[in-house]
Formats: C-alpha cells, sequence, structure tokens
C-alpha cells in the first residue's frame, strides 16, 4: 500500500502540469482562505474584533489543555519506561504549562473590556474536567490572565494567586468531560461503527490496522485506536526520541495521518450523535448568553472558561458544522463571543485559535460570521437536547431483538414470581384462618 510509484513523465506532460501550476497558484491566491494550523491566520488583521458590529458584552472559552506525556505507550514502545517520563503518563509537561501561561496572557489582552484587572469571581467561572492535565492547563492559564497585583500578593517571592478551578467527576459529567452514562449514545455509536459505510472505511484501512497491530504488539481495529498510537509517536518525535524502524512506513505519511484526523469527527459524526455528546455543553453555552443579554445571570459574569480536551474541540466545532479534519493542537482555543449592537440585538461570533497568533473568524453556516442568538439557536435545534437525561434512555424500539427478548422474558419471570408469591400469601392467610376457627370450636371442650 505504500510502495511509491515512479511517475513516467515527457515533456509535454510537465509542459501542461507547469501551465496549471500557475493557474492554481493565481486562483489559489486569489480564493485561499487559511486552513487550520497554518501560520498565516498570523497575517490576519489584529483589528478583526473592531470590524464586528456591537460591543463585547460575554465570552465562553473552550480550551484543549497543553503539552503532556503519552498516556498509554504501545507494547513494543522503545521509549515505555516511565523513567523516559518522569511526570507520569499522561501528565501536563513544563512545556505545556508555558504554552496555557502564554494563552492566559493573550486572553487577558483580548479580554481587557470584560475582566478586572484583579480577580474577582463576579468576573469569571472556570470549569475543567476532572483530569490532571487539564486542571493544571487552567491553572497555568489563569496565572498568565491574573497576575497578582496590589493586595493580591500575598507573597512577594511568588508572582502568583490561587483562583478556584471548578470540577466534577468524569464518569457524573455531561457537559464537558461528555462521560456520564448515556445508553441512546451508546446505540447510536454502535449503530454507526456496523454501518456499511464504515465496514467499507474499516476495510480501505484493513492493511493499515493490520500493520500497526502487527508492529506494535497491540490490536488496532479502528481509527480510534490508530489515533490513540500516532499521538504517542507523535509526543515521542516532538521530544527527539527516534522512533522505531517500522513507523517509517505509516508515521507522517497520508494514510496514518487521515485516519487519525478522522478519529476526531467519529463522537459527533450524526447529528443524533453530536446531540447527544455535545448538546449539553452547546445549550450550557446559549442558554448563559441569553441569561446575560436578559440580565438574568447571577453573578453576572463576563467570561466563562472550559478547560478540556482535543475530543472537546472536534466535537463542538464538528457539532456546529464547523470542523476541518485535523488534530487539535495543544492550548487550541474556541471562543464564542456575544457581542450587542446599536439595535439591542445579542449578536455571536465564534473564533478558532490553534497554532496561529490571532484566531480565525469562523462562518456560521447560514449565518455568517456575527450571527443574532435567536437564529443561532434556531440554526442548531437539532442539535440541543430538550431533556438530555430523558433522551438518553433507551426505548424498546432501539433495543436489538435479542436485547428486546432479554427484557421481555425478564418481565415475565418477574411477573411469575410475583404471583407465586400472591398465591402463597393466600394460601398461607386461609390455613391461618383455618386453624384458628378449629381452635375456637374446641375450646368449650377443655
Amino acid at each position: 500500500m505504500w510502495n511509491q510509484i515512479q511517475p513516467v513523465c515527457c515533456a509535454k506532460a510537465l509542459l501542461v502540469i507547469g501551465v496549471i501550476c500557475v493557474l492554481s497558484f493565481g486562483i489559489g491566491n486569489a480564493v485561499h482562505i487559511p486552513a487550520y494550523g497554518s501560520s498565516e491566520g498570523a497575517t490576519r488583521p489584529p483589528d478583526q474584533l473592531a470590524t464586528l458590529p456591537g460591543q463585547l458584552k460575554f465570552a465562553h472559552v473552550i480550551f484543549r489543555h497543553g503539552d503532556r506525556t503519552p498516556v498509554d505507550p504501545y507494547p513494543t514502545d522503545p521509549w515505555n519506561n516511565i523513567k523516559f517520563w518522569p511526570t507520569g503518563w499522561g501528565q501536563l509537561t513544563n512545556r505545556g504549562k508555558e504554552q496555557h501561561y502564554e494563552l492566559g496572557k493573550w486572553l487577558r489582552n483580548r479580554y481587557q473590556s470584560l475582566l478586572s484587572s484583579r480577580y474577582t469571581n463576579e468576573d469569571i467561572f472556570v470549569q475543567s474536567t476532572d483530569v490532571d492535565r487539564a486542571l493544571m492547563s487552567a491553572q497555568s492559564a489563569l496565572s498568565g490572565l491574573y497576575e497578582p497585583q496590589g493586595n493580591d500578593i500575598w507573597n512577594p517571592r511568588i508572582d502568583w494567586q490561587p483562583i478556584p478551578v471548578h470540577t466534577i467527576p468524569e464518569k457524573d459529567d455531561s457537559i464537558l468531560a461528555m462521560k456520564a452514562s448515556c445508553p441512546a449514545y451508546d446505540y447510536e455509536l454502535a449503530t454507526l461503527e456496523a454501518s456499511s459505510e464504515f465496514h467499507a472505511l474499516n476495510e480501505r484501512y484493513r492493511e493499515l490496522f493490520f500493520y500497526l497491530s502487527q508492529n506494535s504488539g497491540r490490536l488496532v481495529k479502528s481509527f480510534i485506536e490508530a489515533q490513540y498510537l500516532n499521538n504517542t509517536l507523535f509526543i515521542e518525535k516532538l521530544y527527539n526520541m527516534t522512533l522505531p524502524v517500522w513507523t517509517e512506513k505509516v508515521y507522517g505519511r497520508a494514510d496514518l495521518t487521515y485516519v487519525s484526523n478522522f478519529a476526531f469527527s467519529i463522537g459527533t459524526y450524526t447529528r443524533s450523535l453530536a446531540r447527544l455528546k455535545a448538546g449539553p455543553l452547546l445549550k450550557d453555552i446559549f442558554e448563559r448568553f441569553d441569561k446575560k443579554f436578559n440580565s438574568q445571570l447571577t453573578p453576572d459574569r463576563s467570561v466563562w472558561i472550559y478547560s478540556a480536551h482535543d475530543t472537546t474541540i472536534a466535537n463542538i466545532l464538528n457539532s456546529l458544522k464547523l470542523f476541518e479534519l485535523h488534530s487539535p493542537p495543544y492550548a487550541a482555543c474556541i471562543m464564542l463571543e456575544m457581542r450587542v449592537d446599536d439595535s439591542n440585538t445579542p449578536l455571536v461570533s465564534v473564533f478558532y485559535k490553534n497554532t496561529t497568533a490571532e484566531p480565525l473568524p469562523l462562518d456560521i453556516p447560514g449565518c455568517g460570521l456575527s450571527c443574532p442568538l435567536k437564529t443561532l439557536v434556531n440554526l442548531y435545534q437539532d442539535v440541543l437536547p430538550k431533556n438530555w437525561e430523558s433522551e438518553c434512555k433507551r426505548s424498546t424500539m432501539m433495543m436489538t431483538y435479542e436485547e428486546a427478548n432479554l427484557g421481555a422474558a425478564t418481565a415475565i419471570l418477574i411477573f411469575i414470581i410475583t404471583v407465586l408469591l400472591c398465591a402463597s400469601y393466600g394460601l398461607m392467610i386461609y390455613y391461618r384462618r383455618r386453624n384458628y376457627r378449629l381452635y375456637t370450636s374446641y375450646s368449650p371442650m377443655a
């Protein structure tokens, strides 16, 4: 699959190709939009915000944690030893702390009109998934966002102040970690993965999966499993660790890169999946925009920060129909901002900052760069659950034949046991009364 095919060229072919390249270059310059991760985004004018109508009133910020160590190295990994990763598996590194410290300073500059120079819980709320690297990234970002000054300096030797970061256990978190139990989601995902479309995709990359399994010592049979392996190779390469020879055929090549990028779209591949996975977070954001606009937000905060993961970034962008296949980099950041114009209309804009100096404004489908809040909510009604807990419950219609039969059999068994218990109770009462009558009839003879 990965053999190089040598092209056969001739003078005429080269001439035609040359003409096409020149034309393509000219057209590309005319219509080019910087892709995710492109350094061209840095050339976008820094006064982009000034071109948007209205005054900035509220901002939701969702970012991925910073640089980390591998979460789960593969069995044959030559670097599969904790001595090479002294901070531990899946932990934030010093590089990751620095990335978020710098992001915090950048956020301070962007939202200086919304935030006081000194920390107050009336201005900002920070929520993180209950994962070390995400919690530490939030704290690192806050150290750049709120450098202590005046009475906030509690120790002159430490240029830092404690700021609360809120979290809940992952198993209970339906909003940010998106890991609370949802049987309906599990069923929808299993149905997707069993579809003919996904069978065809898996067949297309069957040889790649086999090659990865054979050489890594771990069974790789899905896009997500391939992505995990690719991520480990990425981190080791980033830290100048020599990769095994077998990786030369796959790492950095088109197939593994595409498979790894595509894996980030699977969690919200359909609108039903998006509704159950990312819907609670989007609903949380949209409802808070509405409360802020109607002066119902208590406390009346202006910035809400979510510290999460690459999957969170991908799930939100994909649910908003704004995702271009890629692996969200460390400290990737989505900003959903609300402005209010002269006619008192709340307008929402979405920005994405990954490796660029300035974020890219994203064109909301059917609404543009600045979308009225009411229109925005209507556009995404299909992914906003009315009652997530209720929608997550699986109905009998969603069950497989075997599951439905098991449920019916269980119900019949419970019914039979109930009947037997009732019959036993009736017989017990009958014999007690009979014995009582016998006793009272003979008692006068004593």
